[in-house]
């Protein structure tokens, strides 16, 4: 596959636009939405999220936020880490190495990694290095967080 470049996503309507052509398209991008029509945010401003093109074809995007570690309830030591979600890769696009590369992209900040996968991806994060988080928080009711440290120490114990 030839050098596939990961890019911070501009919150426009042309990038609000593709992104409805994904399953995960919700709350998150129908109010940034919102925000651009009242003029909140101004159009072409940084988003949380990045994604990979391929021509001119938004085809794999995540949301990637960073959390303090005074709200660390998964990493001991406590820790900043990153929050990753709505990874997704559209269909035609899958089993070409987008999504390994967007996880790869988010372990190079160097932080420890949170995320709650959607149903029947957990052998892709397996695979990616992720953990199950066996330090659950009553936040967490109802999902399944795997976590990746990149110096392999995890969680409280």
């Amino acid at each position: 596959m030839e050098s596939v470049k990961v890019e911070r996503l501009l919150v426009n309507y042309k990038t609000l636009e593709k992104f409805k052509k994904f399953k995960e398209y919700g709350n998150q991008e129908l109010s940034m939405l919102e925000d651009l029509e009242s003029n909140i945010i101004e159009n072409d401003s940084e988003s949380p999220f990045y994604g990979i093109y391929f021509g001119n074809a938004l085809v794999a995007r995540m949301s990637l936020y960073k959390v303090s570690a005074k709200y660390n309830q998964y990493f001991d030591p406590s820790q900043d880490y990153l929050e990753l979600w709505k990874l997704e890769v559209l269909p035609d696009y899958r089993d070409k190495g987008f999504g390994k590369t967007l996880v790869d992209f988010a372990k190079s900040f160097r932080l420890a990694i949170k995320t709650n996968p959607r149903v029947n991806s957990h052998d892709f994060w397996k695979k990616m290095g992720f953990e199950k988080a066996k330090y659950q928080v009553e936040r967490d009711l109802g999902e399944n967080p795997l976590i990746w440290s990149p110096d392999g120490i995890y969680e409280q114990t």
